[in-house]
């Protein structure tokens, strides 16, 4: 099956929203409006400038302005030809964007979007959604309320890869899930935690890395309800974990394990594997291993194993590669905000829906704390 062709509407657990900036054109389908949608991100440091760089290619939008309190942001701002506000509430009221990208530090994603939400203007918030579930309930709340979109960047969702996954899981070609097993193990410099926050508790794999790896297991196999979790931090000797396992159960039944360390030189990630980004060497092999009934699935070689014949053992295995059209998932990602931002598409990822991703994180750093399992979530 290929994932090649339009990016795919996912409504579930999205709410409506109404037409406010799209046409009904004869026959009842939805067009964008000729004019570009007026673009303002907030936060411009690597990700917020790697943002900018793509919504600048996209001619569907026009990037309008930034907001940084970076003594250099209003230089890096000229450079691209856009103004420049030190806080992101005052670039709200002066420009009056009609989408806003949030790539702020965890702690501003949700004041930064409430203001938006408040005004109206849709929003792009980077994962996490927020640094704690009781700030995330507040945002989930309040797209609710007023009738505002809110889309999560959990990225991933949009590479064929993991569509094609979904699709396979969700069309019964593995059968019943029974278990799935992830990696994330990479080695990051020592220079990495000259960062303060990076050395605290909140700054380790488990919330900035393997979150990605969660969310794609949630979006793929369903909802976790329960883990259990151990962490570690004998590698550095600082605050925050190195290296986590975690047991997942999954509400459909199957089981998992998710292996999470960033001090080891291995290629076990989806960074060094999937060709996702430039910026790391890549290695041919898999990180995601989904276990069926009728057949399993290794990714991101998409490589797919069953029986040809007699489903045993003593059998040989059959394997195939699914056809999978790559794509880069920021353009889709973004392509996907602005048809968001007018309310031609609902959100692949809502607000509600990061809420839970970010809880099954949460119920893994509880659970390692309390050495217990852990209930997820769920809002």
């Amino acid at each position: 099956m290929s994932a090649a062709g339009p990016l795919a509407v996912d409504t579930e657990g999205a709410a409506p929203f109404g037409g406010r900036r799209a046409k009904r054109a004869a026959g009842g389908d939805i067009r964008a409006v000729a004019t570009p949608l007026r673009l303002a991100i907030a936060g411009f440091g690597a990700f917020g400038q790697q943002h900018a760089a793509t919504a600048r290619a996209n001619p569907e939008c026009t990037l309008v302005a930034i907001a940084d309190p970076a003594p250099d942001a209003p230089a890096r701002a000229a450079a691209i030809g856009v103004a420049a506000y030190a806080d992101p509430v005052a670039m709200l009221d002066a420009v009056a964007p009609e989408a806003l990208i949030v790539a702020t530090p965890n702690a501003e994603h949700v004041p930064v979007a409430l203001a938006a939400v408040e005004r109206g203007i849709a929003v792009f918030v980077e994962k996490p959604i927020a640094e704690s579930l009781d700030r995330a309930r507040v945002l989930v709340e309040a797209s609710a309320a007023r009738d505002v979109p809110v889309l999560v960047g959990h990225h991933r969702r949009y590479n064929p890869v993991i569509e094609d996954a979904r699709a396979a899981a969700a069309s019964g070609a593995l059968g019943r899930i029974v278990a799935v097993h992830a990696f994330f193990v990479i080695r990051k410099p020592d220079e990495y935690f000259d960062v303060r926050w990076r050395r605290e508790p909140g700054g380790g794999p488990l919330l900035i890395n393997a979150i990605h790896d969660i969310d794609n297991l949630r979006y793929i196999v369903g909802e976790i309800d329960e883990v259990e979790a151990m962490t570690a931090s004998t590698a550095r000797q600082l605050a925050v974990e190195d290296t986590a396992a975690a047991l997942l159960r999954f509400a459909g039944g199957a089981l998992g394990t998710l292996v999470v360390s960033d001090a080891s030189p291995a290629p076990w990630s989806w960074e060094l594997t999937s060709g996702e980004a430039a910026r790391y060497p890549q290695r041919p092999g898999d990180c995601y291993f989904i276990a069926g009934t009728a057949g399993s699935l290794a990714l991101p070689s998409s490589t797919a194993w069953h029986y040809a014949g007699v489903p045993s053992w003593t059998e040989p295995l059959a394997s195939t590669r699914r056809d999978v059209t790559p794509a880069d998932p920021q353009l889709r990602q973004l392509a996907h905000f602005l048809r968001v931002a007018r309310r031609i598409e609902r959100p692949r990822i809502d607000a509600a829906d990061a809420f839970r991703t970010l809880a099954v994180t949460a119920a893994i750093a509880e659970s390692a704390t309390r050495r217990a399992p852990v209930k997820v979530a769920r809002t």
